[in-house]
């Protein structure tokens, strides 16, 4: 496998062992951090130049929602999963708000763990030759290499996990695109929070999208989506 650089902060010392060891031993080149300073400082530190970043949402001194939004306005594109012990669709839909592209709860499997970072990182790595990446969407142009929409002549930089989205109901415009095989292809499975998830990203594209009237993402109820252009 191709050296994954990962900077890893959570303030549980031994599941940071763990978790360091284990991806370690998978090939991913880990650095990490037990509290939000630190990881913040790994993140700004040159050369270390990460390719994804796992953050515990509960640590001290600076939270992983803190963090997070702070590694947002350094790079928007950079892929986050988050680690929580938190159940509540309210910490779930600010972590996705403010860019994250997955999360995931506690107590988990590490082979679960390790096919999320893979689903993410698929997008941001593949750049498959001969295949359509710029997309024009009534008045927005979608790239979906790059990773952006350029509405109105300035540049929005979309997460991994929006780009996702936004790619699979490209690929199916103006036919229904159904929410379990959209959640099983992306997320890998079709849990409840998985689908809270989907939603959060439909309410975030529609804002995107919210002034030109030409492209619209419509609920077909107990179904799944549309995208009208």
């Amino acid at each position: 496998m191709e050296n994954i650089r990962l900077l890893l902060a959570e303030d549980d010392v031994n599941l940071g062992k763990v978790l360091t060891d284990t991806l370690t031993a998978k090939g991913y080149s880990v650095k990490y951090a037990n509290n939000g300073e630190v990881a913040y400082e790994l993140f700004t530190t040159k050369n270390l130049n990460f390719d994804i970043c796992l953050i515990d949402v509960m640590m001290p001194l600076k939270d992983g929602f803190t963090l997070v939004k702070e590694i947002r306005k350094l790079d928007k594109k950079i892929p986050v999963i988050f680690l929580t012990a938190k159940t509540l669709q309210q910490d779930m839909i600010e972590g996705l708000n403010i860019g994250a592209d997955d999360y995931i709860t506690k107590p988990f499997d590490m082979n679960v763990l390790e096919a999320r970072l893979q689903a993410v990182l698929r997008r941001t790595k593949q750049n498959p030759e001969n295949t359509q990446t710029v997309f024009q969407l009534g008045d927005i142009t979608f790239d979906s290499n790059r990773q952006t929409l350029l509405v109105q002549g300035k540049e929005k930089k979309l997460t991994t996990r929006e780009t996702e989205v936004l790619l699979m109901l490209i690929q199916n415009k103006n036919e229904v695109l159904e929410r379990g095989y959209a959640l099983k292809k992306i997320w890998g499975d079709d849990s409840f929070y998985n689908a809270r998830s989907m939603d959060v990203y439909i309410t975030k594209l529609r804002r995107y999208f919210k002034d030109n009237p030409s492209v619209q993402i419509v609920n077909i109820h107990g179904i799944g989506f549309k995208l009208v252009i």
